[in-house]
C-alpha cells in the first residue's frame, strides 16, 4: 500500500490512519488485538490514539486505548518498528493541574503516556486543544526539550482553527522554536467549513500535513443511521443525531448514488472522498470488526472519477 508523506515531518503515512479511540471502549482488549492485527495484514501502518481515550465511558478514567496499544506491542514483537504512532496531551485527565499545554504538564504527561504505550517515543504527539492560559512559546519550548529528549519525533495540532495555527506559526518562526507540522481538523462531507477556506488554504501554503477525525461523522456517512429510530440504544446517537436533517439526507442520497454504481459500501466512498480531497494527507477511521478494516482496504484502493467527487461535494455543499 502506498504510504503519504506527513508534511515536512519526514515521517510517511498510510493512506487511513486508524482511530484508537475504540480500544478499550467499544472494542475490548481481544477484540482490538484482531482489530490491530487485520489493520496491520492489510497494509496499513497508521495508528492514532490520545492520553483521554476513553475517559468519558462510565469506569474509565482516561489512558485505555494506550494500555491496549502498549499490550499489543508487547505481544506482538517487532511491531514497534512497522507503525507510525500518534498521541495527544492536553484534554483533562480529572487530576489537578492534569489538563491544558503548560510546560509541566506536557513534561509528566508524555512520560505516563510512554509507560501506558510501553515505549520510548512517539513519533507525533498532538495538542489535544489550543490552551488560551498556556504561553504558546513555553508550549513549544516543552516539545523541543520532549524532542531533544528522544519522546517524540514531531509536533502537530488538533482543533486549532485558521487564527490559532498562525500564531503559534509565527511564534515558532520568531523563537526559533519547532512548529506544529500536522493539523488534526473534524471534516468530512458533512463538516466542512472548520477546515475548507481560511484553515486550508494556511496548511498549504505552509506545507503542513492534515489528518481528519469525525471521517465518517460518527458512523452517520456509513449510511445505517437513517432516522432517530436507528439511533436508539447507539453508544454514538447523541453525536449522528444532528446530521439527520436536509442537508444529511442529499449526503446519503449521493452517497448511496455512487455506492451502488461502484458496488461499494457509503462507507468506502465517503472515506475515498477524503483520501482524494487536496490537502489531506490521510482520514481517521475507527473500527471495532475485522470486517470493517476490509472495508478501509477497499476504500484506500477506491478511485472516484471528477464527476462523482462533483456530485457528492455538492451535496454536502
Amino acid at each position: 500500500m502506498q504510504r503519504r508523506p506527513l508534511g515536512t515531518t519526514g515521517l510517511s503515512i498510510s493512506p487511513i490512519v486508524f482511530g484508537g479511540n475504540v480500544l478499550g471502549w467499544t472494542a475490548d482488549e481481544a477484540t482490538s488485538f484482531r482489530v490491530l492485527d487485520a489493520f496491520v495484514d492489510h497494509g496499513f501502518d497508521t495508528i492514532d490514539t490520545a492520553d483521554v481515550y476513553s475517559r468519558w465511558a462510565e469506569g474509565h478514567s482516561g489512558g485505555e486505548s494506550e494500555t491496549v496499544l502498549g499490550r499489543w506491542f508487547a505481544a506482538r514483537p517487532g511491531m514497534r518498528g512497522r507503525i507510525t504512532l500518534f498521541t495527544k496531551v492536553g484534554s483533562d485527565m480529572g487530576g489537578p493541574g492534569e489538563m491544558g499545554l503548560g510546560p509541566t504538564w506536557i513534561s509528566q504527561a508524555i512520560d505516563r503516556s510512554l509507560k501506558r504505550l510501553n515505549l520510548e517515543t512517539v513519533d507525533l504527539y498532538f495538542s489535544h486543544w489550543p490552551d488560551a492560559e498556556a504561553d504558546e512559546a513555553d508550549t513549544l519550548g516543552a516539545y523541543t526539550q520532549l524532542i531533544s529528549a528522544g519522546k517524540i519525533r514531531a509536533i502537530g495540532a488538533s482543533n486549532y482553527d485558521a487564527e490559532q495555527l498562525a500564531h503559534s506559526l509565527k511564534v515558532a518562526r520568531d523563537t526559533g522554536l519547532p512548529r506544529y507540522q500536522v493539523i488534526q481538523p473534524e471534516y468530512n462531507l458533512y463538516k466542512r467549513d472548520s477546515f475548507e477556506g481560511p484553515l486550508r488554504d494556511l496548511c498549504r501554503e505552509n506545507e503542513i500535513g492534515v489528518v481528519t477525525y469525525f471521517s465518517l461523522a460518527a458512523g452517520f456517512l456509513t449510511g445505517k443511521y437513517r432516522s432517530k429510530d436507528d439511533l436508539e440504544g447507539r453508544a454514538r446517537g447523541a453525536m449522528v443525531e444532528k446530521y439527520l436533517d436536509a442537508r444529511g439526507e442529499r449526503i446519503l442520497e449521493a452517497l448511496d448514488d455512487v455506492a451502488s454504481a461502484k458496488n461499494v459500501t457509503c462507507a468506502e466512498v465517503s472515506l475515498a472522498w477524503l483520501i482524494a480531497r487536496e490537502g489531506v494527507s490521510a482520514p481517521i477511521a475507527s473500527a471495532t470488526s475485522v470486517a470493517q478494516v476490509e472495508s478501509f482496504a477497499r476504500a484506500a484502493t477506491l478511485t472516484l472519477s471528477d464527476e462523482e467527487m462533483s456530485q457528492l461535494t455538492d451535496a454536502g455543499a
